[in-house]
């Protein structure tokens, strides 16, 4: 059987089809000079094309800033990853993304990486926070996408790995929430790492709820 790609990216739609829901505008946030692109015109029709089969749209303003960390919020489903995709291409900037190394064999790795995922030993958290610090010493421009619960099971809270990679390659954070039953991909502004941890944390967190998740019991 052949997933339903559209059904499920779209979220969940209303009981109720008697009435025309009005659908917005599809705009696409510009990027600015100091952020990497990839991309050509064909991906980036094919991912605009996907937006508007699938209802998804944009608010708010991308970020012109040639390094800092995106986390990606609710995430309780696979489908979180094609969304990300899907917008990365829509946007025409060049993410980059951690995997489990178990994910990276033929022949996904090939893919993984061409869509700007690299493998980590998650074993050893500690040594996943210094070596992506390195990437981003190592890295002129980098976007790099988090998960700030780092699994799509239910936690008690999030992890803070996210942070300390900020904090100690010196970039700010980026909170995107992917609002499943607006289908709005939604970007706030850019946060720098305080002293505070937890206050950073529960600053960032209040962008966030369940019922933005495509399985709300699960956030």
């Amino acid at each position: 059987m052949r997933p339903n790609f559209a059904g499920n990216l779209a979220g969940r739609q209303p009981k109720s089809h008697n009435a025309a829901m009005p659908m917005a505008p599809l705009t696409i946030p510009p990027l600015g000079d100091a952020v990497e692109r990839r991309g050509n015109a064909f991906s980036r029709s094919l991912a605009l094309l996907a937006m508007r089969i699938t209802g998804w749209r944009f608010e708010g303003a991308f970020p012109n800033l040639r390094q800092f960390v995106v986390i990606v919020a609710p995430h309780t489903s696979a489908w979180d990853f094609y969304l990300g995709v899907m917008a990365m291409f829509a946007l025409g900037f060049r993410g980059t993304f951690l995997g489990k190394d178990t994910l990276f064999r033929w022949p996904a790795s090939a893919i993984l990486r061409w869509l700007g995922g690299i493998p980590v030993d998650r074993a050893s958290p500690h040594n996943v926070v210094e070596q992506t610090i390195d990437y981003f010493h190592a890295r002129p421009k980098m976007v790099l996408a988090l998960s700030p619960e780092g699994t799509r099971r239910k936690l008690p809270a999030w992890r803070t790995g996210f942070w300390y990679v900020a904090k100690g390659a010196g970039v700010p954070i980026v909170p995107i929430a992917f609002d499943f039953p607006a289908k709005m991909i939604r970007i706030f502004a850019p946060m720098t790492p305080g002293e505070d941890i937890d206050a950073d944390i529960a600053r960032l967190s209040a962008h966030f709820d369940a019922r933005m998740a495509r399985h709300p019991a699960l956030y």
